[in-house]
């Protein structure tokens, strides 16, 4: 992934702010607290922050306009993900680009690294961007004629024991102690996945009756709680891992 650096918006704080201005402005300021625009709202000159060790004289502060209705000042950043943040707005473009263009996804590690920022930093502003990009409010998973895959994973170190025999401690087999992610992908469409404290019948239930439509047809594994939880929609297939199975619908395909 390559971050052109030569664009000003991702260099200059200033031409950062005129480009989301123009995204989230097309046709003006908009009072974020009122909704008033046009004659309304006034653009104020360059003004001062308050004076800090840093900046004896205040710190140049740009892009603040005026409601005349709410009688107070607003710039591009309120009412978002980025209002009162210290974090300079052209690495908030920046990261929005890294994570908009991203196929893999991308790391609080790798911005830290791209924009020069701090960990702390970097951290703080990726869990903003990855929380402004999910869905608002998602609707319900599959539908008539639709399949929607439902399967449960684990990852991540489990517990540990005493090895009876060496007396040293091992790694336990099973899945106590790792993490659980239950995963929802319709077919075409949308994934979501939920981190659960135990992936179990009542959970998984749960999760696929108020994401999922009646009207679906789910696939899932052999597990023996899949038949309880697919009862009240549409169909049920499932893929057998024993034999080697692991796609069923979309031509199938076993693995030796």
């Amino acid at each position: 992934m390559s971050l052109k650096l030569t664009n000003p918006i991702f260099t200059d704080e200033n031409k950062a702010r005129e480009h989301l201005e123009g995204l989230l402005w097309p046709s003006g300021p908009v009072c974020p607290r009122c909704g008033l625009t046009g004659d309304g709202v006034n653009k104020l000159p360059v003004g001062r922050s308050k004076a800090s060790k840093k900046h004896p004289e205040g710190k140049p502060v740009y892009g603040q306009h005026y409601c005349n209705a709410c009688r107070r000042t607003f710039t591009v950043t309120n009412g978002t993900v980025m209002e009162r943040s210290h974090i300079p707005l052209n690495a908030w473009v920046a990261a929005f680009h890294l994570y908009a263009a991203s196929k893999k996804g991308f790391s609080a590690h790798q911005l830290h690294r791209s924009l020069g920022l701090t960990y702390k930093s970097a951290w703080f502003l990726a869990m903003r961007v990855r929380e402004s990009m999910g869905e608002t409010n998602p609707g319900m998973l599959g539908g008539s004629g639709k399949i929607v895959e439902v399967d449960e994973t684990y990852f991540g170190p489990g517990k540990k024991t005493i090895n009876r025999k060496t007396g040293k401690l091992v790694r336990a087999n099973g899945t106590g102690g790792k993490q659980k992610v239950v995963s929802l992908v319709q077919r075409g469409g949308s994934v979501r996945s939920f981190h659960v404290e135990n992936a179990d019948t009542a959970t998984i239930k749960k999760i696929v009756h108020e994401n999922v439509s009646r009207e679906t047809k789910l696939m899932t594994d052999e597990a023996q709680m899949y038949p309880r939880i697919a009862t009240d929609f549409a169909a049920h297939g499932r893929v057998m891992h024993s034999a080697g199975e692991y796609v069923r619908g979309r031509g199938s395909h076993k693995h030796d």
